[in-house]
Order: C-alpha cells, then sequence, then structure tokens
C-alpha cells in the first residue's frame, strides 16, 4: 500500500500542498483539479522527484524517501513531457530504459515485445519515432513506463495535445494495465478519469478536498443541478455551469439548492461537481464535501450569479485536509 501522511511542501514562502493524507491500493485513482492545484507536486513527490517539506509518504510502512532504489525499482511514471531520442525506434529506445532499470536483456526483450504488442505500436516498433504522432509518442511513453512491470504507475497529463481518438484509445489502454497494480493518472480533463478511475482524488486551494468515487461525488449535487430555458436570468443562488442545444433551442445548465422557474432537474454529472467545485473564488458558495476512504453556445462554466455568502469549499468547507483512505524512472531524456 502506498500511503502518503500529512504531507505538505513548501518552496520557501509559497505552499504548494497542504496536510494531504491519502492512501492508495491497486486499482486506478483520479487526480482531478485544476491547474495550479497541486496536482504535479503531489505527482513529483510520489516519484521521488521531489520530498515532502513535513510529513511523509510510505510504502509498505517503510519511507520512500529512505528506500531510495528499491521502491523506484517498483514505480512506472509518465511525466507531462517525457524526453526520448528521436532518432532511435521504440525498440531500441525501450531497450535503453531496461537497461537503466537494470532489467536482463533477455527478459527485457520479451517484455519489450509483450508491450509493443499492449500499446498497439507494434506494426511501427523499428520506425525512427522523429515520425510519430503526438498519440503515438504517449504510447511509448506507457510503454517505457512498464518496462520494469511497476506496482505504481504514475500518469501525469498524459492526454494533453491528444485528439479525442486518441484519448479515448489511450484511456482504454490505461484500464487494461491496472490489473493488480495501483494507477495514479493527473489530469485536468473530467471525461479522462469518469469511465475508469475508482477512485477520484480531488484537491482544492493545495489541499485535500475529497477521496471518492464518482457516483459519490455526483451524489452531492443530487436534486442541485437542473436545466432552464437559455433566455431565463440566473436568480442570486444559481451557478452556470454549462449551456447546450436542446431539441426546443438553447438551454442552460444550472446549479442551485431551490428549484428554478421552468427548472427541469437532471442527473448530476463529474463535469457538473467539477465545475462547481472549481469555479472562481470570488463567486463563494458551499463544494463538495471530503468523504472518506458537455454543443452549441458559450464555453462551459464560469459565469454565473450565486450567493456570497456561502462557506467556500476549501479551508472553510469541512474535510480539507481530512485523511481519505481508498480502496481500490521516468522516461527522462537520456
Amino acid at each position: 500500500m502506498l500511503s502518503v501522511e500529512h504531507v505538505t511542501k513548501r518552496f520557501g514562502a509559497f505552499t504548494a500542498l497542504e496536510d494531504v493524507s491519502l492512501s492508495f491500493s491497486p486499482g486506478v485513482y483520479g487526480l482531478l483539479a485544476p491547474n495550479g492545484a497541486g496536482k504535479t507536486t503531489l505527482i513529483k513527490m510520489l516519484a521521488t522527484l521531489l520530498f515532502p517539506t513535513s510529513g511523509q509518504i510510505l510504502w509498505n510502512g517503510e519511507d520512500i524517501a529512505s528506500l531510495g532504489e528499491a521502491y523506484r525499482a517498483r514505480l512506472g511514471y509518465l511525466p507531462q513531457e517525457f524526453g526520448y531520442y528521436p532518432g532511435y525506434t521504440p525498440r531500441k529506445f525501450l531497450r535503453y530504459v531496461a537497461a537503466l532499470q537494470c532489467v536482463p536483456r533477455r527478459e527485457a526483450d520479451a517484455r519489450i515485445d509483450g508491450l509493443l504488442a499492449t500499446v498497439g505500436i507494434a506494426d511501427v516498433a523499428d520506425k525512427k519515432m522523429r515520425q510519430f504522432s503526438g498519440g503515438m509518442l504517449q504510447r511509448v511513453g506507457i510503454a517505457q513506463a512498464m518496462v520494469n512491470d511497476p506496482e505504481i504507475l504514475i500518469l501525469d497529463e498524459p492526454t494533453a495535445g491528444l485528439d479525442p481518438r486518441e484519448r479515448v484509445r489511450f484511456r482504454n489502454l490505461v484500464h487494461s494495465l491496472a490489473d493488480a497494480r495501483i494507477v495514479i493518472l493527473s489530469t485536468h480533463i473530467v471525461s479522462d478519469i469518469e469511465t475508469i478511475a475508482g477512485r477520484i482524488v480531488m484537491l482544492r486551494d493545495r489541499r485535500l478536498l475529497c477521496c471518492d468515487t464518482a457516483a459519490g461525488i455526483c451524489a452531492q449535487l443530487e436534486g442541485k443541478v437542473f436545466e432552464v430555458p437559455a433566455g431565463a436570468p440566473l436568480a442570486p443562488g444559481q451557478f452556470l455551469l454549462s449551456e447546450r442545444e436542446g431539441a426546443a433551442g438553447p438551454v442552460l445548465r444550472v446549479a442551485c439548492d431551490e428549484p428554478p422557474a421552468d427548472g427541469v432537474p437532471v442527473p448530476a454529472g463529474l463535469e457538473d461537481a467539477f465545475l462547481y467545485v472549481y469555479r472562481d473564488a470570488e463567486e463563494g458558495s458551499r463544494g463538495i464535501s471530503a468523504r472518506p476512504a458537455a454543443g452549441k453556445g458559450r464555453r462551459k462554466g464560469g459565469r454565473g450569479h450565486v450567493d456570497g455568502g456561502g462557506a467556500r469549499a476549501g479551508a472553510a468547507g469541512g474535510g480539507m485536509g481530512a485523511r481519505a483512505d481508498a480502496g481500490g524512472a521516468e522516461g527522462g531524456r537520456p
């Protein structure tokens, strides 16, 4: 089990993460938060690229800082931008990574053949990577993170820059790799984790907001999401989530405690929860509480009138920094 115990990370006077506690067991975890919320800082600490200012990260009860290489040997990591030699083929690059991981050549070759097939690039295994699209390179990135058959697989913003088809393929691939290992997928793209993550970790204001299933997070907005005609003015206490083109014309999707006039209740989705929790700070209002262990029209989210008297989802919202128990070697440029 991988445990984060009351971890705080500061860079001088700036606090990047504060009092975060989590536990990970085999399964897929989605680390969901907007840019600047602390996702990458947490990911880098899990990958031993950074170390906590206070608190500790444990692997089976031992501090990963003291475990050193013994921990990193169990780790596979795909950073936001992984380095590679454009003149290398995938097969040659994976052999290079295997050598850095001290995987015996015969064992490495057998594993590489399997990985090339798993990520769907066996037919281009001997072509130079300078010819590859972003999606193809991400497949190589996944393969290099799996060369040592890791028990922990960490993927930091892996679908950034991919087209929709490649993103779907990538999500399917991640799901297939999750058997008997911990997979942590960091992203701010809701659809990347909604269908594959068993549990979703949400950060806000550099603290832990919740660690729950998608269904559990959406349930906290049950009865609070409505669709109203696009011409209807937003009343105090109503927050605009998105707009879409309905059968009878544009409709607004809003969140509020009281049913609006002409409002039709609709099931809340994870994207609704994401937009509601991470609405602009000056708009205030309540958010998702901590729980133990999208057509034609304007862009989604952002502009609605809300009741400014509510507590922010954050330090004032209950549960931030509470423990959330969940069940369920960087390929850098050489």
